[in-house]
């Protein structure tokens, strides 16, 4: 086969590649009914987002602002209500304030919602109660009842994650618009089950030192602060998630007039993950030829020449801001394995943003096999991440978490000291262990205290 780059590019021509991660539809006139209904549907964002996030990212890649990414592992369809999505909205909102403030940076927030429906398994079929079926591979492909029907790719659920990230776009755009995000009102951020947590006093401080700064310009400005400065009433969100059901994101590919390029429209950013970046995959042939930055996961055992081969696949023309390079080593491997990938790329002089998946590289199952991810780990994933590159004359530009607004018992530990015994009491995910409110409010803290060790 040759190499992607030499290769006719189209929406759909990684249909002639070798594809993971993707089970065969068992009906194909119903995909292809789903597909081209899908490719009708107007874009869930625009080419003007896009463009806006890859130039806020080169800024993020010089050290001039911070990318936090952040948002549940997968998505369920169930869960697109109005409770889940803003308290997903709070918490990024909440962990942005706090690197805002203690790191004195912009911070560019992405969420992984509307559109994360999916996601990569390590097998193909699993056995419940001693039946075995299909793996669970998120809502957009399959669902999570363990039934043979129920388990079956059904490309109909194409249609209904277009129909869920469409609402929920609308109505995040609904509260940015409306002043959700106004410093001057920080009782909408507030979450009563954190107040007894000792970050809580942390943050509880910021905010009143926010608030005092707010008064303060109020008083020296003609104008109130929220029309001389409107940033401080409205907040950006971008959207992303992982491109691995091909046939939803190729659909929603196309171009748009007076700019040159395919944009994918379904999600301002996108990754390829640690099972689907081979050399030569449908994925990475897809990815190679749309406009929106381009996230890829990065393991121990990825080959740095390779990396590089991709990355200039992926890039050819080495545009800032389009490349975010994920690592995601987990907290025993990293400091072995990231500063070779570092100095391979800086030799190079490729442009890419870095940033630290601390999350998937520290899963394991506790003696009852409930899988879980220690807060300890993840932040010495984190601090580590940050010592390498500073060590290496590098800027790490972000952090790449799984995390919800709600008060779960995914993940143990934490400043509030959560035991594996206390797993049970409201472990929500379908997939992986998320952190939980509390837990990313201290999480976000703690980053940016390593940055300021490190940059500051």
């Amino acid at each position: 086969m040759n190499s992607p780059a030499k290769q006719s590019w189209t929406p759909t021509s990684w249909r002639t590649f070798p594809i993971s991660q993707l089970p065969p539809y068992p009906n194909n006139e119903a995909l292809d009914s789903a597909f081209e209904r899908l490719r009708t549907l107007p874009p869930l964002i625009t080419s003007w987002e896009v463009e806006a996030l890859k130039e806020k990212l080169a800024q993020v890649g010089e050290g001039k602002a911070f990318l936090l990414q952040g948002g549940d592992c997968a998505e369920s369809f169930a869960d697109c209500t109005s409770p889940r999505i803003v308290n997903m909205l709070k918490v990024i909102l909440q962990m942005s304030f706090i690197l805002v403030h203690e790191m004195s940076l912009p911070v560019v927030r992405v969420g992984r919602i509307a559109g994360q429906y999916a996601k990569p398994r390590s097998a193909d079929q699993e056995t419940i109660n001693g039946s075995t079926f299909p793996t669970y591979r998120g809502d957009l492909i399959n669902g999570f009842d363990a039934n043979g029907e129920t388990r079956t790719p059904d490309p109909e659920r194409l249609i209904e994650a277009y129909s869920k990230a469409g609402l929920t776009l609308n109505f995040l755009r609904a509260l940015l618009d409306e002043g959700f995000a106004d410093l001057h009102h920080p009782e909408h951020w507030e979450m009563d089950f954190m107040r007894n947590n000792e970050a809580y006093r942390e943050y509880e401080a910021l905010v009143k030192s926010i608030s005092k700064t707010i008064r303060f310009m109020d008083s020296v400005t003609p104008l109130p602060s929220s029309k001389a400065f409107p940033a401080m009433q409205r907040v950006e969100l971008y959207t992303s998630h992982e491109a691995l059901n091909l046939y939803y994101d190729a659909a929603q590919t196309r171009r748009v007039p007076n700019k040159p390029g395919w944009y994918n429209l379904s999600s301002h950013m996108v990754w390829v993950g640690n099972r689907t970046r081979q050399p030569g995959s449908a994925h990475l042939e897809y990815l190679r030829g749309i406009v929106n930055p381009i996230g890829i996961k990065v393991s121990a055992d990825a080959d740095p020449k390779q990396m590089i081969q991709i990355v200039r696949d992926l890039n050819p023309q080495d545009e800032p801001g389009k490349i975010v390079m994920i690592g995601r080593y987990g907290a025993g491997k990293i400091e072995a394995h990231l500063p070779e990938m570092i100095r391979v790329f800086r030799k190079e002089g490729l442009n890419v943003v870095w940033s630290v998946d601390p999350m998937h590289g520290n899963t394991f199952s506790t003696q009852s096999s409930i899988k879980t991810r220690n807060f300890e780990d993840i932040m010495s994933e984190i601090r580590s991440a940050f010592k390498v590159h500073a060590g290496e004359g590098s800027i790490l530009g972000a952090v790449h978490l799984e995390l919800t607004g709600d008060n779960v018992t995914e993940c143990v530990g934490g400043s509030k000291g959560l035991a594996e015994q206390n797993l049970g009491e409201n472990y929500a995910s379908l997939c992986d262990p998320r952190l939980n409110y509390e837990q990313s409010l201290e999480l976000a803290f703690l980053v940016a205290k390593e940055w300021n060790a490190n940059y500051g």
